[in-house]
């Protein structure tokens, strides 16, 4: 992977302990490095990140609103949250708009794991939290699907992307987002976590 990351806490031991792990385990990642939130806006505004390791606690942080106002600066970046805090709070960052979340208290394993799902397939969701994040979904949503729109939500709860599911169908990549908006409508589901929760529920 040589993508470009950028790790936001303001604690040094953090900052350079997260990148080795990542140097080691992807040599060609370009990691940067931000200490406080208005570093962090300064930083999305100058490059380009694939990804943005954020730590919710750190001087001049917004709390939830960062998500979207970070994403106003840069539309495509992904967030995964790095927290010290509970399961609760790391889903009101999702519910926002966050891709992952890490707690610090994860393995080496954990974190190259994270990055590499965030970065490959989108998002990284631990077990224990897709539980939480769904909650009151309908027996069996399969029943509304087409079955078109089912085969569809197979492959995003398998972990393709949009681009992977068009090729793999041969249809355009527009029919996929238009399927996607129906099935989340559908499913009554905002986003990848809770999508997979749906199908595991039913298998």
């Amino acid at each position: 992977m040589n993508e470009r990351i950028l790790i936001a806490d303001d604690h040094y031991v953090v900052r350079a302990g997260t990148a080795l792990v990542l140097e080691s385990a992807y040599p060609k990642l370009a990691i940067h490095f931000a200490e406080n939130y208005e570093e962090v806006k300064k930083m999305l505004s100058i490059h380009h990140y694939h990804l943005l390791i954020l730590d919710i606690d750190m001087p001049g942080t917004q709390y939830k609103k960062m998500v979207s106002e970070l994403k106003n600066i840069q539309q495509d970046l992904k967030i995964l949250v790095f927290s010290g805090y509970d399961k609760e709070v790391a889903i009101q960052y999702i519910r926002e708009g966050a891709e992952g979340y890490l707690n610090k208290q994860s393995s080496e394993e954990e974190i190259k794991n994270a990055v590499k799902a965030v970065i490959e397939k989108g998002y990284y969701y631990p077990a224990e939290l897709i539980g939480l994040i769904i909650q009151n979904k309908r027996d069996n949503p399969a029943e509304k699907l087409s079955s078109r729109e089912y085969e569809i939500f197979k492959l995003l709860a398998d972990g393709y992307g949009n681009l992977e599911i068009a090729n793999k169908l041969n249809i355009q990549m527009s029919t996929v987002s238009t399927y996607k908006k129906r099935i989340f409508q559908k499913l009554d589901v905002s986003n990848i976590a809770e999508l997979i929760k749906v199908y595991e529920m039913m298998h």
